[in-house]
């Protein structure tokens, strides 16, 4: 009987271990904006995402690898470490806005995506690259290039863009926390279609659940 249990167990285990191997991962690969700041972790549009694609497409798994407070050139830092550990068949890049918020070299900005870009695919990683729009503190000619930059790079490389992570929030009180920055708990839903919209013809459709 206890061999029973123990090849029970066993065989589980082997599944279990099997299934997470099998798994195609999305790498979340952001800000505070996809690291819930200020809300419940589970309440953000990652966490929504990865309950849909558990619905839908069973076969992806989501790794939010987001950091509140991020750089575009603290992303490049440990974007190969990212890659290695994860393997992610997709990567969804949302970075740049604290580098627009602390009026950072846009120059910079874009060569630090571009390169955290070509590391992904020369990973076999789609990359969705995720635009972000800034409020005009530093002039109307930084605000433009930021908010162009990334056009710019999709064009480059051949990628999707979500246009503004935050369309249909940003400028809505009731969506906006107190800091006039960060999105609520009750933006999150409409963050997340923003973002699906451009992910959901990325994902195969042989991994869709039946």
């Amino acid at each position: 009987m206890r061999f029973r249990f123990v090849l029970l167990f066993s065989l589980v285990g082997a599944l279990l271990v099997g299934n997470a191997a099998h798994a195609a991962s999305i790498l979340v690969y952001g800000d505070s904006l996809s690291a819930a700041y200020g809300i419940p972790r589970e309440q953000g549009w990652v966490s929504l995402l990865e309950q849909r694609l558990k619905q839908q497409y069973p076969d992806y798994q989501v790794i939010n690898a987001s950091i509140s407070g991020e750089t575009t050139s603290g992303g490049l830092n440990r974007i190969a470490a990212a890659i290695k550990q994860h393997k992610p068949r997709i990567v969804i890049l949302e970075l740049g806005a604290n580098d627009g918020l602390r009026g950072l070299p846009i120059t910079d900005m874009r060569n630090n995506l571009a390169s955290m870009i070509k590391a992904s695919q020369q990973a076999n990683a789609e990359v969705l690259l995720v635009g972000m729009m800034i409020p005009p503190n530093y002039g109307p000619k930084y605000t433009r290039e930021f908010t162009t930059s990334y056009a710019a790079l999709a064009k480059e490389f051949k990628l999707p863009l979500v246009d503004f992570l935050l369309d249909g929030v940003a400028g809505q009180a009731e969506f906006v926390q107190p800091d006039g920055l960060h999105p609520t708990a009750n933006a999150q839903e409409k963050i997340l279609e923003n973002i699906w919209k451009k992910l959901r013809p990325l994902l195969k459709p042989g991994k869709a659940a039946s």
